[in-house]
């Protein structure tokens, strides 16, 4: 319940214009590793100014809510530079992280948490393109 608490919190902070990350340096490729077996890793990072805490999470949960809507066991983070793609992305994932399915919490958070901190996420044929 708390974490739900927290994630209804975070959306609301954005959404009213009120969150105030704490920016510092972080490597895209280590943002992307989450320690959860089921996500693998590949690719080269770069090192940007984000709120990595936030950031890495938000990846972590668009992974997830991929697996549970796509009926997958495991996805793979491709990354290069500033640019992710999550793979593979079946269509029932792809509609929720698309959001022509807003259906998701995670996704809404994890959202709104790229594109507040000036990144993007698109359906890129069957990957999620995350740019950061």
């Amino acid at each position: 319940m708390k974490e739900l608490l927290d994630r209804l919190g975070l959306i609301a902070r954005i959404s009213g214009g009120s969150w105030e990350p704490m920016l510092r340096e972080a490597d895209t490729l280590e943002l992307a590793r989450s320690g959860d077996a089921r996500i693998a890793v590949a690719g080269h990072g770069e090192i940007i100014r984000t709120a990595p805490k936030e950031l890495a999470r938000a990846l972590h949960e668009l992974a997830i809510v991929v697996m549970r809507h796509g009926a997958v066991d495991r996805v793979t983070w491709q990354v290069a530079g500033r640019t992710l793609e999550l793979e593979p992305l079946p269509a029932a994932a792809a509609a929720v992280v698309g959001g022509e399915e807003p259906k998701d919490l995670e996704e809404l958070a994890a959202r709104l948490v790229v594109e507040a901190l000036g990144g993007s996420l698109a359906v890129d044929g069957d990957a999620l393109r995350v740019v950061v």
